[in-house]
């Protein structure tokens, strides 16, 4: 019995080892870009969340205990401005669920929102 060429070839295992030499270096890092754009993410949608909520605040007039204003000497003297910081704590997002279990804790960032309120006197 003749085998082909094309099925000594499939059959053949030679290439096995370079292959999992090659993909499990490759896993690797497609995993840590994959956290890197993953917690990037996270932190814009923390920001934009905390930006909308200082610039809401700013035009209602409703603020929260954790804000903090700065005054701004306007030019004008019938227009008094306050520069509002608001604050905002997140946790950062994981692929792994397991891996603040490895790493200790969860890891939190606090972002900032900038709004200016406009007090006519």
């Amino acid at each position: 019995m003749k085998i082909s060429r094309f099925t000594t070839l499939i059959l053949s295992e030679k290439g096995n080892i370079e292959s999992a030499l090659v993909l499990i270096p490759l896993l690797t890092l497609f995993l840590v870009a994959s956290q890197i754009t993953i917690t990037i993410h996270g932190r814009n949608m923390t920001k934009i969340s905390a930006q909308d909520g200082a610039s809401t605040r700013a035009i209602s007039g409703n603020f929260d205990e954790t804000d903090t204003f700065l005054h701004i000497d306007s030019p004008d003297p019938h227009q008094n401005l306050d520069l509002l910081i608001s604050h905002k704590k997140g946790f950062l997002p994981h692929i792994m669920p397991g891996l603040e279990k490895f790493m200790g804790s969860k890891r939190e960032i606090d972002v900032t929102g900038v709004a200016i309120v406009e007090n006519q006197r």
